[in-house]
């Protein structure tokens, strides 16, 4: 076999990978909110639980988090993004088939382990220990691709359900996960560590890294986690009611993906504007901005009486969550090193996705007491403030 097959180089170790991430956001995330209103219609199922389920698939996420991260520190990376995959299309399929609610809710347990295993911060960990020198510049390259996710996603899955009914649409996607993703991570990660990361000055910068139990004591950990974590929070609201959310102010499902379509390209944008311009941008201070955007968006969200400021909150949403994914990637090993970055981060990942899991019923519940989009989405934009108050705490307490 061609020795370049047998062990990849840096582009096309990021290549497999990014084409990897393009297809798991736009399967196992953004596509949930698309399912919503066929399953409701067929199924006679409330809204509550069907985002139920969806809550659980990322309690899942979160509490296999750390364990995920574990098992990346230990050398286990083809292991994890390939036992992902795999497990992708078995949560995928069971979901095609479900009849009964409990089906379902453990048809998004199975999912939710996997995106633990295959969403973005397991690839940035693989990057961070491969290529110690070099892996800002593979995190903004994953997740350009990855960026036009939603921009997949989206229509997609609206062009695949009158042919294939919601049920085959996710037997598809169950199929795209064994036919594509696994053998892409299969290939990918052959081998160890790459040299550099194996070189002596890389193992005497790992010596010096923190540990977890260093970070738990950590007041910096603890504010960044609280950012992220409010963060997530708003996050996961806004993509599981965002088309019920349009349809509240009277746009039809293809005006709605109108302005959907839009927050990948933006995601995109945002990150070709850092790769060009903002390397030299120190990420303490890009997040600082990047946070502050977020409740500007959700905001002119709530407000919007017109489609042009709901595409102006579709790009501004859309530059702020391509630019966070590079903030949070590239903060964690400059703040606290690589040695465990993996356990690190799965902890403060797996903290703020089990906030994250009460998001879609938290915010049902909101929608009712608040009686509306609108305020729902205000009191998101106020939790966003939250988030970026604690994240600059964070840098001043750093420093």
């Amino acid at each position: 076999m061609n020795d370049a097959l047998r062990h990849p180089s840096f582009a096309r170790v990021v290549a497999a990978l990014a084409l990897g991430q393009l297809l798991v956001w736009a399967a196992l995330y953004y596509g949930f909110s698309s399912f919503v209103l066929p399953m409701r219609d067929e199924l006679r199922w409330s809204e509550a639980t069907l985002m139920g389920a969806y809550s659980v698939g990322l309690a899942a996420w979160g509490g296999a988090s750390y364990a995920v991260g574990a098992a990346l520190d230990r050398g286990l990376a083809r292991a994890v993004l390939a036992g992902g995959a795999l497990l992708a299309a078995v949560g995928l399929i069971a979901w095609a088939l479900v009849r009964e609610p409990w089906l379902f809710y453990v048809a998004w347990a199975v999912l939710g382990v996997s995106m633990a295993m295959l969403l973005y911060d397991p690839a940035f960990i693989v990057l961070t220990k491969r290529y110690p020198q070099r892996y800002r510049q593979g995190i903004t390259a994953l997740t350009l691709v990855g960026g036009f996710a939603s921009t997949l996603s989206f229509p997609a899955v609206a062009w695949a359900m009158p042919q294939l009914g919601w049920r085959g649409t996710l037997v598809a996607m169950g199929v795209t996960m064994l036919v594509v993703v696994l053998p892409l991570h299969l290939w990918a990660l052959q081998g160890g560590e790459s040299d550099a990361a194996a070189s002596p000055a890389a193992q005497a910068q790992v010596g010096s890294d923190s540990t977890l139990h260093d970070a738990l004591r950590d007041r910096t950990f603890w504010l960044l986690t609280l950012a992220f974590t409010l963060y997530f929070f708003a996050n996961g609201a806004l993509w599981a009611h965002v088309m019920p959310a349009l349809a509240s102010k009277g746009l039809s499902q293809g005006e709605a993906l109108a302005v959907v379509v839009w927050v990948g390209p933006a995601q995109v944008a945002g990150r070709l504007a850092f790769a060009a311009l903002g390397r030299a941008w120190s990420l303490r201070v890009l997040g600082a901005i990047v946070l502050a955007g977020l409740p500007i968006a959700l905001t002119l969200f709530a407000l919007a009486h017109s489609p042009w400021v709901l595409w102006l909150f579709a790009a501004l949403f859309g530059a702020v969550n391509g630019l966070i994914t590079i903030v949070r990637g590239g903060l964690i090993p400059e703040v606290f090193g690589r040695a465990q970055v993996g356990r690190i981060g799965g902890a403060m990942t797996g903290i703020g996705l089990l906030a994250r899991a009460a998001a879609p019923v938290t915010a049902a519940a909101l929608l009712l007491a608040l009686g509306g989009y609108r305020d729902l989405l205000l009191a998101l934009a106020a939790l966003g403030v939250v988030a970026l108050l604690s994240f600059w705490w964070a840098l001043a307490s750093r420093r």
